[in-house]
């Protein structure tokens, strides 16, 4: 269902001798003159003891101009924007809403028709459906968020007519309606003056943050001077902070400058907007507000951030526990939850992170920056960085960082990180025929090979043959199709009947993608109204695999999405090539600790020299097959009283993987690990390699096949990112050395 959030936030601070209890609104904005005027009274209701603020300005930054108790009328003249204008007691100002309610009939006048309020009682996040006639199978006319207040005509059989404020009647189920508003509770325990102070040591040195209030406990990091922190309390010295999101203890002598906060803390209740710009645009996350402050991070179109206040035309967020600021321009408090958000390919073909804080690999020019499983100098590499990369930083904690690069995660030296992309000599001279490929350290020779055939037909072909995608699409199917757990806020439905088409859209206009069984239970995602009239639910189904829609085919087949990207590129990497390793750097960078593949090197160049493969693509291939070296199928079988191995699970089948792929190896020879790895290479040359499909990319599209014969064949796999899910590990395997050469063979269509 379509998510609707009142944009309020609420604040409280404890009543004692020193601090009067006070109740007000936050949200900045003032009321618009074209607001709707409704003159009439009500009065406060906030909890027994508390104030309700009256402000000069709509804005809890504006001047009060006095306090009022729980009952006190006031007269109304506007409400806009979760503020309201009133008089009382010859004042003229802003209260807020949230804490203003109707007074009893018998204290105001009666007006010209007989109705009495109610207040709309569903979860935060649903609606209340209201209907043109008393029945669930009425048309929708407008829905209702929890708390809105609706004027009741009349009651009967389980429904309310009611009449909203811009004049439009209909019906709701009385379930759904309650006399009072609901009003969250403010938990005491949260109800604190905090403070905020500047660490106070000198220039050269750091204040240590740690896990609890003593020396002896560990250090979370260090602050700066002059560093502001948010302090929650002070005890035997030490002080309880909140500083970037992370809470600590740091000792009290070296804290300073105390200022009682000049906001008051927020209660549960939030200020929810969302990013609202092109599809393919993104929304920059500034550390100021100000467009000469450094980016820290860019956002999707229809993130759900979360708003502390707004001024000047800059929205101050907390995103991932730490604060930014986002041009106001761009948000919006709708959002289109009943539409997909557009996704946008990156250059990987993957759908990009909605949330990235970019940086820059700088270190000099020629070496690179080791990504560790762990942050230490100590843990194992997991892959080379080369200077001027793009890094996705995920965290940052004690000098190290946590980065995404290429989808590989690990931990970096932060020191060796910039905001901005440093120069690269290399990248300026490199030729356009051999370069180092902007990360790779070896040399790369690119090559294009045309093709006298257009993207399109190559895609219509492909389409013949029901291509695959793990892609998740859009699933609708029409409202006669379910019976519904629940008429006013479905959550599930059971299919009535057999043969309901599942579409790609709201409507029989869109593709068929499938079907549903009578009985079946479906999860209702939301819902919305064809063209047709009928209202059509998005629903959850289980597939794994879709069929591709034409757009995805033709992305994925098209090699300039590609052939520019460092890893990506690695499924043009001609495999009929040897790559003239260094059998020592083979040994020590990869084969280091994999099992009965260790040390190995020797017999995997040779056997690429002798059928003409790829070495890395052999050990890349050999590694994920056997598990590192350490599969009960790789270190050996015994059968028939010898002892056999198989490096690359050739002939294991499904059902009894070890036995069959024991057998294979026992017909085929292979007695020693050596013997495996050399018969295993014979095999997989045999399959594609000798059969011209000499890449990853060919493998998957086989588009000489496809042209030649004029339907596809011969093709590895039917899912359609098949052979970008294949390089990451080649990349790795090949970031790790420094010697070699490795030719890249890229088809264009006409």
């Amino acid at each position: 269902m379509k998510k609707v959030i009142i944009p309020t936030l609420c604040f409280a601070v404890l009543s004692t001798i020193a601090f009067e209890e006070t109740i007000q609104a936050s949200t900045v904005v003032k009321a618009t003159n074209n607001s709707k005027i409704n003159t009439n009274i009500k009065a406060v209701d906030i909890k027994s003891g508390s104030n309700l603020n009256l402000r000069e300005e709509p804005s809890i930054h504006s001047q009060i101009l006095t306090k009022l108790k729980r009952g006190k009328a006031v007269n109304v003249y506007e409400e806009s924007n979760g503020w309201a204008k009133v008089s009382v007691d010859g004042k003229v100002g802003y209260l807020s809403t949230d804490f203003l309610t109707l007074l009893p009939t018998n204290k105001v006048q009666s007006s010209s028709e007989s109705t009495f309020t109610k207040y709309v009682n569903v979860n935060a996040g649903s609606h209340l459906n209201v209907r043109h006639n008393p029945t669930t199978d009425s048309k929708i006319v407008s829905k209702l968020s929890n708390n809105t207040i609706v004027n009741v005509l009349i009651e009967n059989n389980g429904w309310a007519k009611i009449k909203l404020e811009n004049g439009v009647e209909g019906f709701v189920s009385t379930q759904y309606l309650q006399d009072k508003k609901t009003v969250d509770s403010i938990p005491e325990k949260d109800v604190n003056i905090r403070s905020t102070k500047r660490v106070n040591v000198s220039s050269n040195s750091s204040l240590n943050v740690r896990n609890s209030p003593t020396t002896n406990s560990s250090i979370i990091f260090k602050l700066k001077k002059g560093k502001e922190v948010e302090v929650y309390s002070e005890s035997k010295g030490w002080s309880k902070i909140k500083v970037d999101g992370v809470e600590g203890y740091v000792s009290s002598q070296y804290l300073e400058g105390v200022k009682i906060n000049s906001t008051i803390p927020e209660v549960n209740k939030k200020i929810i907007k969302y990013v609202n710009t092109d599809s393919n645009s993104r929304l920059n996350v500034r550390s100021s507000p100000s467009n000469n402050a450094s980016i820290t991070h860019k956002l999707k179109r229809g993130v759900e951030l979360q708003i502390i206040s707004e001024s000047n035309g800059w929205a101050k967020i907390q995103l991932s526990g730490k604060i930014g600021y986002v041009s106001s321009h761009y948000l919006t408090s709708k959002s289109d939850k009943t539409q997909e958000v557009p996704q946008v390919h990156s250059e990987s073909g993957k759908v990009e992170d909605q949330i990235t804080t970019s940086k820059f690999v700088n270190v000099e020019q020629g070496s690179s920056l080791k990504m560790r499983v762990n942050p230490s100098t100590s843990a194992s590499v997991i892959v080379k960085i080369a200077r001027g990369v793009r890094v996705e930083v995920l965290s940052e904690l004690n000098g190290w960082a946590k980065v995404n690069v290429y989808n590989f995660e690990g931990y970096v030296k932060s020191e060796f990180l910039s905001l901005t992309k440093p120069v690269s000599i290399r990248e300026s001279q490199a030729s356009p025929k051999e370069s180092n490929h902007g990360i790779l350290n070896g040399t790369i020779v690119r090559n294009i090979i045309n093709y006298d055939f257009s993207l399109e037909q190559l895609t219509n072909l492909q389409m013949k043959v029901n291509p695959k995608t793990d892609k998740k699409y859009p699933a609708f199917i029409r409202e006669d199709a379910l019976v519904l757990n629940n008429d006013e806020l479905p959550s599930f439905g059971t299919v009535n009947g057999n043969s309901w088409n599942v579409r790609s859209g709201a409507g029989t206009s869109y593709k068929v993608i499938g079907q549903v069984k009578n009985n079946q239970s479906l999860q209702i995602l939301s819902e919305m109204t064809g063209q047709d009239g009928y209202t059509w639910y998005e629903i959850q189904i289980g597939n794994t695999w879709n069929d591709a829609h034409i757009e995805d085919v033709k992305y994925f087949l098209n090699p300039d999405h590609f052939s520019s990207h460092p890893i990506e590129s690695l499924q043009f990497l001609k495999l009929s090539e040897t790559t003239h390793l260094n059998i020592n750097e083979v040994n020590d960078r990869i084969l280091n600790g994999r099992g009965i593949l260790a040390g190995q090197a020797e017999t995997f160049i040779a056997a690429g020299e002798m059928y003409g493969i790829n070495e890395i693509y052999l050990i890349s291939h050999a590694l994920l097959e056997s598990g590192n070296g350490h599969s009960q199928l790789a270190n050996g079988v015994s059968i028939n009283g010898r002892k056999v191995y198989n490096m690359f699970g050739i002939g294991a089948n499904d059902g009894n993987a070890l036995l069959s792929g024991a057998e294979y190896a026992y017909k085929a020879g292979w007695f020693t690990p050596e013997a495996a790895i050399i018969g295993g290479a014979e095999f997989i040359a045999r399959g594609y390699i000798d059969a011209g499909q000499d890449t990853i990319y060919k493998m998957r599209w086989n588009p000489a096949g496809a042209i030649t014969n004029g339907y596809a064949l011969h093709q590895y796999a039917t899912d359609i990112g098949w052979a970008s899910k294949q390089v990451n590990q080649i990349y790795k395997l090949y970031s790790l050395l420094d010697a070699y050469k490795m030719t890249l063979e890229i088809p264009q269509y006409k």
